[in-house]
């Protein structure tokens, strides 16, 4: 089987979690025997394809999709969205849905996701197979958080929060929160919107660092998780927080948002926030902060998602297209 993956132009200027989701599928793929292309502009690629997947749905997808489709190659689209009443407004709602009836395949990355797209878009749910997000084996072995600590000098207990620094992740919030506490909050990740991060750094006190991005290959991301006492994401949504679930890999006391699919994967393991309420924020960190250390959340994660798991979800999926193609 040859897949080509692919998604919108701009997705790898400020790579988050729908792009490591994209390359860890690959890679997972790969070692299933799959042959698996990214989409490269200067090759002709697609007509050769058996299976053609398309990562989110963000505004520049459709002529992409629709080329796909006119030269008769199957189509997946992993949408890799959440709608709520704020965000409905900042996404082009006509293109999702002609892609989203287009595709051959749609690939939710939850059942919560999965139900939300049949009934805002009116898909049919045997169109879609739930492919969940996973953390990479290299998570499976606790680090040294010693390696953290002595590279930043963080002494004492801290917050830590790995995400791109946008609306989105609501770091400003999580200042906010971190204010009344006497904890120190670590920011990880890169910016992607400058405006939002001066207003961050504006609001952040002595005991707001941010340090910069961290590869997830890096040792020394998987050490500041083992060293954080606490991992925080209390975001806008999420599908469901690919950090997160690394962060609960190494032991990590989570709180988190629950709006979007995080209830699907973290269950009654995490402190859920609404993330406008900034008290509810301060409130659910500092009741993490005195908590005993979970283990199985740590095992949770472990065995219910990986990369190996996704993988077969997506060959199940690729089957069904190419015996649906077969038989018209």
């Amino acid at each position: 089987m040859r897949v080509v993956l692919n998604t919108y132009p701009v997705a790898f200027d400020c790579p988050g979690g729908g792009e490591v989701q994209l390359l860890q599928s690959r890679a997972a793929l790969q070692r299933r025997g799959v042959q698996v292309d990214l989409f490269d502009v200067w090759k002709p690629q697609l007509r050769t394809a058996d299976v053609v997947h398309y990562f989110s749905l963000q505004g520049g997808s459709a002529n992409f999709c629709c080329h796909v489709k006119n030269i008769g190659r199957p189509l997946a689209i992993s949408p890799i969205v959440w709608l709520t009443d704020e965000n409905v407004p900042r996404f082009p709602v006509d293109e999702m849905r002609h892609l989203l009836h287009l595709c051959d395949r749609v690939l939710p990355n939850s059942l919560a996701e999965r139900d939300q797209l049949v009934e805002f878009f009116g898909i049919s749910p045997a169109k879609c197979t739930v492919t969940h997000n996973g953390v990479d084996e290299t998570f499976a072995e606790l680090a040294d958080a010693d390696v953290f600590r002595e590279r930043f000098d963080v002494h004492g207990p801290f917050v830590l929060c790995v995400a791109n620094i946008e609306p989105r992740k609501n770091q400003l919030r999580l200042i906010e929160a971190i204010r009344s506490l006497d904890v120190e909050l670590v920011l990880v990740g890169h910016v992607r919107d400058e405006a939002y991060y001066h207003a961050c750094l504006d609001r952040a006190g002595d005991n707001v660092r941010h340090v910069g991005p961290l590869s997830r290959d890096d040792a020394l991301l998987r050490s500041a998780y083992r060293a954080c006492e606490v991992f925080a994401l209390p975001s806008e949504l999420e599908t469901p927080g690919l950090a997160a679930l690394e962060a609960a890999t190494q032991g990590a006391k989570i709180v988190i948002t629950g709006v979007g699919a995080t209830r699907e994967y973290f269950a009654d393991f995490v402190e859920y926030v609404a993330p406008s309420d900034t008290a509810a924020i301060a409130t659910a960190i500092d009741r993490a902060l005195s908590a005993t250390p979970n283990a199985t959340l740590r095992q949770h994660v472990l065995t219910r998602f990986s990369w190996d798991r996704t993988a077969e979800q997506l060959i199940e999926a690729y089957e069904t297209m190419l015996a649906a193609a077969a038989s018209v």
